[in-house]
This record gives structure tokens, C-alpha cells and sequence, in this order.
């Protein structure tokens, strides 16, 4: 495993003692689950928005798109218990 320093202000070194040992942890394994989380967070936010531009591309090139009011209505009514026909893709452009 590769080792990593960190230049943490006191304040901050001092929180992370007391969170740590709130949570069972030695302060490393806090701050090192903190950077996993973070890390897995920002990977999922980059996945979001590389899924949103693939749709976004493909809306341009297609024009095919669902009607928000249908999707809405859809999903109150799936929420309610009532049967409804999925939205169908409509040409926009």
C-alpha cells in the first residue's frame, strides 16, 4: 500500500480524533473511509453526468424524447395503485 501524508490543521486533526473515536476508528481508518466515500461519490456524479450528455447527444440526433406531464401522470398513478400505459418516445425536433 502507498503511503500518503496529509498537512491537516490542528482544528481539523482535533475533529477528526473526536469523530473517530466516536465511530470506533483510529483517526487513519476515518479519514481513509472518508476518501473512499468521497471518491466513490465523485465517481458516481462523473457516471450522472456522462449518462446525461450520452441522452442529451441522443436527443439531438433523434429528436425522440418522452412528454414530462405523461411521465408524471404515469408515476402518480403507478403510485396510487392504477394502471396507466408506459409514456411513448414523441419526435420533438
Amino acid at each position: 500500500m502507498a503511503t500518503t501524508s496529509l498537512k491537516l490543521p490542528d482544528s481539523l486533526k482535533e475533529r477528526i480524533a473526536k469523530l473517530a473515536e466516536a465511530a470506533g476508528k483510529t483517526p487513519h481508518a476515518y479519514m481513509v473511509d472518508a476518501i473512499e466515500q468521497e471518491a466513490s461519490r465523485s465517481e458516481k456524479y462523473q457516471a450522472f453526468l456522462a449518462e446525461a450528455e450520452a441522452s442529451w447527444q441522443a436527443y439531438q440526433a433523434t429528436g425522440l424524447a418522452y412528454d414530462a406531464d405523461e411521465v408524471n401522470a404515469y408515476f402518480r398513478a403507478k403510485l396510487q395503485g392504477v394502471e396507466l400505459p408506459k409514456p411513448a418516445l414523441k419526435k420533438y425536433k
